[in-house]
């Protein structure tokens, strides 16, 4: 057998030697009998002569040998398969995962460029996507203990565009996010920190607030990257496309409600920044605009200073038809709102009371109708739709009297918004005053 240290460790191939690339293609014959130590120190010695040992197909060889080892120990360690969200779930998967996870350390020290043709190479063959962007992790995360500025730099790069190959299902979100924190301060292309981005807000609904509550770069006047946070929403509409979930959109947007929440007390948010926010999702995505109204008011006690056609900007991205009762009321003598808006849902809350009042009735029509069968079925068929009846009866009754219910809460919620109404246009000077005070032009 050829040692790989043998004949890899006089000039290598730097020297141009042929007969030395003979001797080196002829011993790549019998890999079949090589260790795994040899193969790991033929890829070490060729890392300082990559070109000539990829040109000679030498190195991919190496490195196919290498996969194909990788596989076949993988596969009679692991038994199974191993998902990005339940291989640590038992202590069963965690001893598969360390077991098929053990060529880790052994691989971190070469080159990012023979990362990238390994990585290639994984994925062409079919390796388990899931391993590949455990081991992109590990690679990052220890080169970047010893690795100069311009290293770290080139290995961030290779790892993102290694990791924007992957099935996106097999990469963890909070992972990227590790990603995300040296991407911001580094020199890195905008090609790449796009692919990031991308890759993250493809997945934002497994994000969490603390994810997304990322600072602003040094010398910014607002705390928090917010800019950051609506590229991270246009990703996540743009991958999704119409194919987006309803489950995963209302997570998305409670995740973002709080998100507005904790966002809405800086002061140096500008008001378009904060628009953009809330209407950053389509209206489909929350049933309740509760929250995104207590972050308005929020946003508004902070910024009293705006004026009304600004406040007017936020006042129409309300949704008043998608705000409970209670948060009516509190909006109808809300005086950091525009005086509109008080209008507005009273208005909302008047046309909900319409519709309860037209279902309620067409439920009663529909409940006094006759019941007849048709056909010739006999008593016992009579009797059995006779108890479907009283049973469906039932079931509309109490409807009928929740709706009656909710009608009799929003009669009360109207007539305390009225007085709202009345007691914010009554005028407050008395009219002998006002005359007074008028010029004589005026009067």
């Amino acid at each position: 057998m050829y040692s790989a240290v043998r004949f890899m460790g006089t000039n290598s191939f730097a020297s141009g030697n042929c007969n030395l690339l003979q001797k080196t293609d002829n011993s790549v014959d019998e890999l079949g009998v090589w260790t795994w130590s040899d193969l790991l120190v033929a890829l070490k010695h060729c890392q300082d002569s990559q070109q000539v040992a990829t040109s000679s197909g030498v190195l991919q060889k190496w490195l196919d040998t290498l996969i194909v080892r990788l596989a076949m120990a993988t596969e009679a360690s692991s038994g199974g398969s191993i998902s990005s969200t339940d291989s640590g779930s038992t202590a069963s998967s965690v001893n598969i995962f360390a077991r098929a996870t053990w060529w880790f350390e052994d691989l971190s020290v070469l080159s990012p460029n023979l990362i990238e043709m390994l990585v290639k190479s994984m994925v062409s063959r079919k390796h388990n996507h899931v391993i590949i962007s455990r081991f992109l992790f590990y690679y990052l995360k220890s080169k970047f203990h010893t690795a100069s500025s311009d290293e770290k730099h080139r290995v961030l790069e290779i790892v993102i565009d290694m990791l924007h190959t992957l099935d996106p299902s097999s990469i963890s979100c909070k992972s990227l996010f590790g990603v995300l924190r040296p991407v911001r301060y580094s020199n890195t292309s905008k090609s790449c920190r796009s692919k990031l981005e991308s890759m993250i807000g493809s997945q934002i609904d497994q994000a969490t607030l603390d994810d997304l509550l990322i600072p602003s770069l040094s010398g910014r006047s607002y705390r928090y990257d917010v800019n950051l946070v609506l590229r991270l929403l246009k990703a996540f509409l743009h991958e999704g496309g119409s194919e987006l979930s309803p489950m995963r959109m209302k997570k998305v947007s409670s995740l973002i409600d709080q998100y507005i929440t904790e966002v809405a007390p800086d002061r140096c948010l500008k008001l378009s920044t904060f628009v953009a926010l809330v209407t950053a999702l389509p209206d489909s995505a929350r049933d309740s605009w509760d929250e995104l109204y207590h972050a308005m008011d929020i946003y508004l006690e902070v910024h009293a200073e705006l004026s009304e056609d600004e406040k007017m900007k936020i006042s129409c991205a309300l949704r008043y038809e998608k705000l409970s009762s209670e948060a009516c009321v509190h909006l109808s003598r809300n005086t950091k709102f525009p005086t509109n808006t008080h209008v507005r849902a009273l208005m909302s809350q008047q046309s909900k009371i319409k519709k309860l009042l037209l279902g309620i009735n067409n439920a009663k029509r529909y409940t006094d109708s006759p019941y007849r069968l048709t056909g010739n079925g006999g008593r016992a068929k009579e009797d059995e739709a006779g108890e479907k009846k009283v049973v469906y009866d039932e079931k509309i009754g109490a409807e009928i009297q929740r709706m009656q219910w909710r009608v009799m809460e929003l009669e009360k919620v109207c007539k305390k918004m009225q007085t709202q109404m009345a007691k914010i246009t009554k005028p407050k000077a008395s009219n002998h005053r006002t005359k007074r005070s008028l010029p004589r032009l005026c009067s």
